[in-house]
């Protein structure tokens, strides 16, 4: 008596991973060609671009109004630092910084 038959049909490996390469580059080709894709990759390269200009006008802003304050600062940090010392060395009493002034 023959074996009976199945409703399911037994594919090769090889065969069946052909067939989902295939349809995977299907897919991906109705991916890329579709309108909402194209649109979309656009937006994503201005956005990058306004991003990239973004970055660049903080950065440079940053440079121009922020360092020579902190450079300043520093500067007049030292300053009382070296009255202070001077002030101690010649015997005078020793005050806060924010005093000498």
């Amino acid at each position: 008596m023959p074996p009976p038959s199945s409703s399911k049909r037994i594919v090769p490996a090889s065969k069946k991973a052909a067939d989902e390469s295939r349809t995977l580059e299907r897919m991906t080709k109705a991916i890329t060609e579709s309108s909402l894709y194209l649109h979309f990759k656009g937006s994503g390269k201005k956005l990058l671009l306004s991003t990239g200009k973004a970055a660049w006008i903080a950065g440079t802003s940053f440079l121009v109004l922020f360092v020579p304050l902190f450079i300043e600062i520093e500067r007049d940090a030292q300053l009382a630092e070296l009255e202070s010392h001077q002030a101690t060395l010649l015997g005078a009493p020793s005050q806060p910084p924010s005093l000498l002034r």
